[in-house]
């Protein structure tokens, strides 16, 4: 997996989407995650976002990020809201953690950064052989809807000290084949007009189809697969549907 969340981009996804910010999601976490007393785990943890409502919710989770920017921004927003949880650098592929746990989340799609089927699988297995027996797994997907290769959307951020922060999102790549975009990100940081700052990433996102993951989880000793859409719980995809979440329980034999 890549190491794509740099110093602007962390900060940008900070500001873009901070603590208390939901899309529905960490209302939905809460309710799936409801009547579970023991640890749980949220890789790919990034801003706190999500962590930091669950623990305020007295949910016992800890979480880890490849990214020691994210990590940076992470440990901060926890000391605001009080919370001093157990933060990890590591990657989904391989765990830090030999802890073992009652849930495993990974929302809003993140799990999609992992763009090579051979590390999606991994950190499958990672959660699997992380998780007690009976264990849940709670994670969404979303299936891209625009394939347009040279494709180009800005976005741009007013910063409270004055600073201007745009972003160019690009589509370079579609691989039908392999199932994954390639999307190139240029962030730049002006200030008083004058460009300061540049940072390059490289963005995949990988798809999957529904009954595929349905497959691939059970292949790997997931059972009792429930499937949601667009953060209703057992609401069947549509056409329409945005983001697909799957709860899974661990069976260890």
């Amino acid at each position: 997996m890549l190491n794509f969340y740099k110093r602007m981009s962390s900060e940008i996804y900070d500001i873009d989407k901070p603590i208390g910010h939901s899309f529905g999601d960490v209302e939905f976490y809460k309710e799936c995650l409801d009547g579970v007393s023991g640890p749980i785990l949220e890789p790919a943890v990034g801003t706190g976002r999500i962590l930091i409502p669950l623990l305020e919710a007295g949910l016992d989770v800890e979480g880890f990020d490849l990214s020691d920017e994210m990590l940076a921004i992470c440990r901060k927003n926890c000391e605001e809201h009080n919370f001093s949880p157990r933060l990890h650098q590591g990657r989904m592929e391989s765990f830090p953690t030999e802890r073992k746990y009652d849930a495993i989340i990974i929302p809003t799609g993140t799990f999609l950064l992992l763009h090579k089927r051979n590390e999606s699988i991994q950190s499958l297995e990672e959660c699997h052989s992380h998780l007690n027996k009976e264990g849940k797994l709670i994670l969404d997907v979303f299936v891209p809807k625009e394939f347009s290769i040279g494709r180009i959307s800005t976005k741009t951020w007013h910063l409270d000290n004055g600073d201007i922060i745009t972003l160019e999102d690009k589509l370079v790549e579609v691989d039908f084949i392999n199932q994954y975009t390639i999307s190139h990100n240029r962030y730049e940081r002006w200030r008083e007009g004058k460009l300061v700052e540049t940072e390059l990433e490289q963005f995949p996102l990988r798809w999957y189809g529904v009954e595929e993951f349905r497959l691939l989880l059970n292949s790997l000793g997931f059972e009792d697969i429930t499937i949601s859409s667009d953060y209703s719980r057992y609401k069947s995809p549509a056409p329409s549907t945005e983001i697909i979440t799957f709860e899974a329980t661990a069976v260890h034999t």
